[in-house]
């Protein structure tokens, strides 16, 4: 969980995944760049709301799955950015081409998943997380289809 937690550090992991959906011209291409607009965009928009709620973090400095993280967070933990990052992109990406959700659902959940385990934010910063990415991610998705039409 470590592991997977460090790699989304970010948006580490949704370049990879982006890398491998975009192998191949048509839809999955559109879907990750649809997906790493979406990250990104709710990336900025979680570090922002951090800067405004500055909730603390949970206090586990001293379980093992906290000190195993290599980065130690130190920033506000509400909304957790792993999670708007992870949902924003899935969302983007499977109402893009419905087929890459079986790839990007369940590794997005790992990841929400991860920073609960590691004790790293509170169960309420991973659910805000997932809410604001899943906005997120249809608002960029719609905004690309609209732009499509023009």
């Amino acid at each position: 969980m470590t592991a997977l937690s460090a790699a989304a550090r970010g948006g580490l992991l949704w370049l990879f995944v982006a890398a491998w959906l975009a192998r191949r011209p048509g839809d999955r291409r559109r879907a990750a760049g649809h997906g790493l607009a979406a990250g990104a965009a709710g990336m900025a928009f979680g570090h922002v709301l951090k800067a405004v709620v500055r909730r603390r973090r949970p206090p586990a400095d001293r379980l093992p799955a906290r000190r195993a993280l290599l980065d130690q967070p130190k920033s506000p933990a509400f909304p957790s950015t792993h999670a708007t990052t992870a949902a924003a992109f899935t969302v983007a990406a499977a109402l893009t081409a419905p087929e890459t959700a079986t790839v990007c659902a369940p590794l997005a959940a790992a990841v929400c998943y991860s920073r609960l385990r590691t004790r790293a934010h509170w169960p309420t910063d991973v659910y805000g997380g997932v809410a604001i990415g899943a906005v997120t991610g249809g608002w960029v998705h719609r905004r690309f289809r609209r732009g499509s039409r023009s």
